[in-house]
């Protein structure tokens, strides 16, 4: 039988998803444009016909997992609950404990943002968009009385410099650090910044 005709849309987003799986398995310079083809069973003209070119094909690829991941945590941040809980909660879900984030992806993403000046603006915008909502609900907390915290923009800064820095530790040099010590460490970053003792995150599991 025949692929199934797919509209305009759901063609672009099948190739962008496919694009992506190659981009975590072999990397922004080896990608091909016949690897994404074959993925599909299509031919690379169609790919070509969607997307002309490689750059804009890895550029559309970056940003449609960048507005999945920033959809993902502004459901999080959107939770009817405690500034502390949604925080947490999306802090938990960014660090790089578990594959949610895809960190493999984002760290090729930031390797190949030098050369690449359509993927520096993604990744740049998406790392703007992170901090400014993890900015934003900290001054929430601390506008509800929950903690005390004198520059959100800063500490939003930190949290995710520190994030990012464990993600190329667990991804790229496995055994320098186990994901639980990371963990510990995301936690009592995260009580230091909101000037809390660290028992008052895990009473948020509650």
């Amino acid at each position: 039988m025949g692929r199934v005709r797919l509209s305009v849309a759901e063609r672009r987003e099948e190739l962008l998803g496919a694009a992506i799986e190659q981009i975590s398995a072999r990397g922004v310079a080896a990608l091909r444009i016949a690897d994404v083809a074959a993925a599909l069973g299509v031919s690379n003209a169609l790919v070509l016909y969607h997307f002309a070119t490689k750059e804009r094909l890895v550029a559309a690829a970056f940003t449609h997992a960048a507005e999945g991941d920033l959809a993902h945590l502004r459901g999080l941040l959107a939770r009817r609950t405690s500034a502390l809980r949604r925080l947490r909660a999306a802090v938990r879900w960014y660090a790089p404990t578990g594959p949610a984030k895809g960190w493999r992806l984002w760290i090729e993403g930031w390797a190949a943002a030098p050369r690449e000046p359509a993927l520096r603006e993604v990744t740049r915008e998406l790392d703007r968009q992170w901090k400014a909502a993890i900015a934003e609900v900290i001054a929430e907390g601390v506008a509800a009385g929950e903690f005390s915290c004198p520059e959100p923009d800063a500490a939003a800064l930190r949290l995710t410099a520190l994030l990012d820095g464990l993600a190329v530790q667990l991804t790229s040099y496995t055994g320098t650090v186990s994901r639980a010590r990371a963990q510990e460490w995301v936690d009592e970053a995260l009580a230091r910044e909101l000037g809390l003792e660290r028992a008052a995150l895990a009473a948020t599991r509650r």
